[in-house]
C-alpha cells in the first residue's frame, strides 16, 4: 500500500550517517539562523498587508500566527531531535505517514520555498524602488516596479534580483554562519532603532478603532502574516549540519520564535502608534482586498491628493520613519532591506535545491534534475528550472498574493508534522526522545487545528493554487516516482547501494559551513 511504503528512521538515520554533512553549528548559530531566517519580508513588507485586513487589530494577527508557530514548532522539536538529518517535514512524513504522503509535503515545501523567493524579490523591489527614489532622487516609473495586480506592467527591480541570485547559486556561494549573522545583527540594530524612535511618539487615538473589519479581519490578517514567522523551520532542515543536535536544535527552534514575535509585536505597535494603521475601504464600507487592482487604483488616487497611508507603502516601516520626521533614517532601514534580503531569496532557492536533493536521494525525483554543471559543480538545471519560475511569479504578482501561496503549502506541511508526533508517541513509543513536546495531546491537535483554520482564512485563489499544484505533483509521482523510488525497488544506500545524492556533493561542500537552506519569512 502506497500510503504505508515506508522508509523507517533507522534507515534515514543510517543513510544521513554514511552521507552526512559537517556538523559545524551550534545553539547559538541555530538561533541566529532561525532570527535571520524568519525576519525578512514578512515584517518589513506585510505589515501594510496586515494593516489593510486587520488595521491595528494586527497586533493580535501577530499573536495568532506566533501561537500557530510555536505548538508547530514544538513538534518540530520533538522530530528533529529524534531524526537530526537533512528533509525537515519530507523526511518526518516519510518516516511516519509513508511515500505518498511524504511526496506531497515534498511538493509542498518546493512550492512554499520557491513562491516565498519570488515574494521577498517583490519585497526587495518595493525597498529599492523607494531607496532610489528618497536617496538619489531616481525614479523609477511605476508600470516598471509593479506587476498587472498592482496596477503596472511589470516588476523589472524583482526579476533583476532574481537573475542575480540564480547566477550566485550556478556559480556557487559561501553564505557562511558567520556572514548571516552579521546581517542578522544588522537588521535586528535598524529594526530596534525603529521601536526606540516611533514607541515614543505613539498616540493612542491611532489605535481606535482597533478592530475596524471585526474578528475576522484579525484571523485574516493572521493567515497573512504567517509567512512572517515560518522561517524557523530553516533551523530543522539544518539539523543534519548541527553539533549536538538532540539539544540544540530545539533551543534554536523555540528562541528564535520568541525572539522575533517579540519584535513584530513592538514593532506593529510601533507602526501603528506613530503613524495610524486604517484599512482603505470602498464605497460601502467594507475593505478592499490587499494587492488588488481596486486597492491599487485607490492607493494611487490617495497619493496624487498628497496622502499615503500605511497600508498602500510597499516599504511600510521606512514610510513610517519618514513620516515622524527620521527620513534618514527611513532610508538608512531601506538601505538594510536592500542589502539583506537578496540573501533571504538567495537561502531560500538553496533551500529548495536541498528539497530536490534529499527527494532524489529517495529515488522519487529524477537524477537528470541534480546534473552537476562541470566547471561550477552546482545542480544548474534545477537552479535554472526554479529561478525561470521564480522570476515570473516575481514579475507580475504582488508580495500579498505570493505570501498567502506559499502559506497554503507551509501550513500543510506543518499539519503533517504535527499528526507526525502523534503517530509516533503511539507507534513507536519506547523510541529515545531527546525533546519532547509537552501536552503533545493539547499540542498536537492545537498546530493541526491552527494550520487549519489559517488555510480556511486565506484568500480564494491561495487556497485553490495548493489543491491544484498537489493534483499536478501526484501525476508527476505515479508517472514517475511510485516506480522509481529507492524504498519500493529495495535500494540500500545506507548498505552501499545507488546513492544519488554523492553527485551533488560539490554544492553541499561548497555550503558546509552555511545557512541551511531557507529563511520565509
Amino acid at each position: 500500500m502506497i500510503f504505508w511504503r515506508v522508509k523507517s528512521l533507522d534507515a534515514i538515520l543510517a543513510t544521513a550517517e554514511k552521507k552526512s554533512l559537517q556538523r559545524t553549528l551550534g545553539a547559538w548559530q541555530l538561533t541566529l539562523l532561525g532570527v535571520g531566517a524568519i525576519i525578512g519580508t514578512g515584517i518589513f513588507v506585510l505589515t501594510a498587508e496586515a494593516a489593510q485586513k486587520a488595521g491595528p487589530g494586527m497586533m493580535l494577527s501577530f499573536v495568532i500566527a506566533s501561537f500557530v508557530c510555536i505548538v508547530a514548532a514544538l513538534c518540530y522539536s520533538e522530530l528533529s531531535s529524534m531524526v537530526p538529518v537533512s528533509g525537515s517535514a519530507y523526511t518526518y512524513s516519510y518516516a511516519v505517514l509513508g511515500e505518498l504522503v511524504a511526496w506531497l509535503v515534498g511538493w509542498a515545501l518546493m512550492l512554499e520555498y520557491s513562491v516565498a523567493a519570488s515574494a521577498v524579490a517583490v519585497g526587495w523591489s518595493g525597498y529599492f524602488v523607494g531607496l532610489l527614489d528618497h536617496s538619489l532622487g531616481i525614479k523609477i516609473p511605476f508600470a516598471l516596479a509593479n506587476g498587472p495586480f498592482a496596477g503596472g506592467i511589470i516588476n523589472l527591480p524583482a526579476i533583476f534580483v532574481c537573475i542575480l541570485v540564480v547566477g550566485l547559486l550556478v556559480i556557487g556561494t559561501r553564505e557562511s554562519a558567520q556572514f548571516n549573522a552579521v546581517l542578522v545583527a544588522i537588521k535586528i540594530a535598524i529594526l530596534t532603532l525603529f521601536i526606540a524612535l516611533t514607541l515614543p511618539v505613539a498616540d493612542i487615538e491611532n489605535f481606535q478603532p482597533f478592530l475596524p473589519l471585526g474578528e475576522v479581519g484579525v484571523v485574516a490578517a493572521a493567515s497573512s502574516i504567517f509567512f512572517a514567522y515560518v522561517g524557523f523551520d530553516a533551523v530543522s532542515t539544518a539539523a543534519e549540519e548541527t553539533k549536538n543536535p538532540q539539544r540544540n536544535v530545539p533551543i534554536g527552534l523555540i528562541s528564535s520564535l520568541m525572539i522575533c514575535t517579540v519584535f513584530y509585536l513592538l514593532i506593529s505597535m510601533g507602526a501603528i502608534g506613530a503613524i495610524g494603521a486604517q484599512p482603505v475601504l470602498d464605497a460601502a464600507g467594507k475593505g478592499l482586498a490587499p494587492g488588488s487592482l481596486a486597492l491599487a487604483e485607490q492607493c494611487q488616487s490617495l497619493t496624487t491628493a498628497g496622502q499615503q497611508p500605511l497600508v498602500c507603502s510597499r516599504e511600510a516601516l521606512a514610510l513610517v520613519l519618514r513620516e515622524i520626521g527620521w527620513e534618514k533614517i527611513g532610508n538608512l532601514l531601506g538601505l538594510t532591506a536592500f542589502l539583506a534580503l537578496p540573501s533571504v531569496v538567495l537561502m531560500m532557492l538553496f533551500g529548495q535545491t536541498r528539497i530536490f536533493f534529499v527527494m532524489s536521494r529517495d529515488g522519487l525525483l529524477p537524477e537528470v534534475l541534480s546534473r552537476i554543471h562541470p566547471r561550477f559543480k552546482t545542480p544548474h538545471i534545477v537552479t535554472y528550472m526554479t529561478g525561470l519560475g521564480v522570476t515570473i511569479a516575481a514579475a507580475f504578482l504582488p508580495v500579498g498574493k505570493l505570501a498567502d501561496i506559499s502559506n497554503s503549502g507551509t501550513l500543510f506541511a506543518f499539519m503533517v508534522v504535527a499528526f507526525a508526533v502523534m503517530i509516533l508517541r503511539v507507534k513507536d513509543k519506547h523510541r529515545v526522545r531527546p525533546f519532547r513536546a509537552p501536552g503533545i495531546w493539547l499540542v498536537g491537535p492545537l498546530a493541526v487545528v491552527g494550520c487549519i483554520t489559517l488555510f480556511l482564512f486565506l484568500p480564494t485563489d491561495a487556497k485553490l493554487v495548493f489543491p491544484i499544484w498537489s493534483g499536478i505533483g501526484l501525476i508527476f509521482y505515479f508517472l514517475y516516482g511510485y516506480r522509481k523510488s529507492h524504498v519500493a525497488r529495495g535500494i540500500d544506500i545506507a548498505a552501499g547501494g545507488e546513492d544519488i545524492i554523492s553527485q551533488v556533493r560539490p554544492l553541499v561542500d561548497c555550503h558546509h559551513d552555511n545557512s541551511p537552506p531557507r529563511n520565509k519569512d
